[in-house]
């Protein structure tokens, strides 16, 4: 018998097709090989062969444009190295998130450099595509990296001493708040009450998730384990669950270890436009927006290459337009593989 918390059920391979605020979810995955001197695969590869290699040499997605919404990149194996039009650059890895607001539009690259040379460099990120409102369309381009030692866990025990860690990227969890996000996020006003927190079950573990707003949009993507009970009905993995904001939501795993993005958040009830990587509110925008880019690229492009990597050795740093740089040398690239 299903449970009137939860609306629909849906199988995922790669996109989850999600509701206002958010507008999709991307779960990349990719096993790629040992790398070679240049980090790319030492085996002969092909763009059919892996979801993420669109570079010459190292597997990413080289030079591109965005406008009028916001990437939350959030790695789940592997390394990102960001380079953008603003002249901001940086390599981020396991368990680390970045955050960005495109705004007026910018040009940025996200490439997977293969930096272990004797053994598999196996990939995942989600990549959620977080609307912004019209007004927030309007302001320039920002980012900012949520280190995974700065990310806040709120850890649970069940009765029957079973532990649960969420993740709190944004909003709150119980009494524990989220990282700022950047200021002109719809996620960044406590009224919007954008939850995202990635949660991980201990086999056996149950774990009560609090009820929000009625007018919230609400979604479990169970992306990793066997089976998930929720509220009495059992969930396969790989599926996307849509589920009642105002209802406390019981969730109970099997015998495996399960792993839960979970995304809420108020709607921004604005039209959404959308073509290719352009999100505005009307054509007419999208046709401006369009002709702009051709007109002025967002700016110049300041790396030598629309596909730059940071050398082997580079540990996870981020480098801002303002000049502020954070690096953390003492976890460095063997902390995440």
């Amino acid at each position: 018998m299903s449970s009137p918390v939860i609306y629909n059920i849906t199988p995922i391979t790669f996109r989850l097709d999600l509701k206002d605020p958010f507008l999709f979810t991307a779960h990349h995955i990719d096993h790629f090989p040992a790398g070679n001197s240049v980090m790319g695969p030492q085996t002969a590869a092909t763009q059919d062969e892996f979801n993420m290699y669109y570079g010459d040499v190292v597997p990413g997605f080289p030079e591109h444009p965005h406008t009028g919404f916001e990437t939350i990149t959030l790695v789940e194996h592997g390394y990102v190295d960001h380079f953008d039009s603003l002249g901001n650059g940086g390599r981020y890895a396991t368990g680390d998130v970045q955050w960005l607001s495109t705004g007026n539009g910018v040009e940025h690259c996200e490439m997977f450099p293969l930096l272990h040379e004797d053994k598999p460099n196996p990939f995942e990120l989600f990549q959620i595509w977080f609307n912004s409102s019209a007004e927030q369309k309007t302001h320039d381009a920002d980012y900012k990296m949520f280190w995974r030692e700065e990310i806040p866990h709120v850890f649970e025990t069940d009765a029957d001493g079973n532990k649960s860690d969420i993740r709190v990227i944004s909003g709150k969890f119980k009494e524990t708040d989220a990282i700022a996000r950047p200021p002109h996020s719809w996620a960044a006003a406590p009224e919007n009450k954008v939850n995202i927190y990635l949660i991980t079950l201990q086999p056996g573990a149950e774990l009560s998730m609090p009820a929000t707003t009625a007018t919230s949009n609400r979604f479990a993507y169970f992306y990793q384990g066997n089976t998930l009970n929720i509220e009495g009905q059992t969930v396969q993995f790989k599926h996307l669950i849509e589920l009642q904001s105002d209802a406390i939501v019981h969730l109970k795993e099997g015998n495996l270890e399960a792993r839960i993005l979970w995304l809420e958040g108020e709607p921004i009830n604005e039209p959404v436009a959308m073509r290719g990587p352009f999100v505005l509110n009307t054509q007419q925008e999208l046709d401006d927006a369009f002709r702009r880019y051709r007109a002025t690229h967002f700016g110049n492009w300041p790396w030598d290459t629309p596909a730059p990597v940071f050398k082997r050795e580079q540990a996870r740093f981020a480098s801002y337009e303002s000049g502020k740089r954070t690096e953390y040398p003492e976890q460095n690239n063997a902390a995440a593989t």
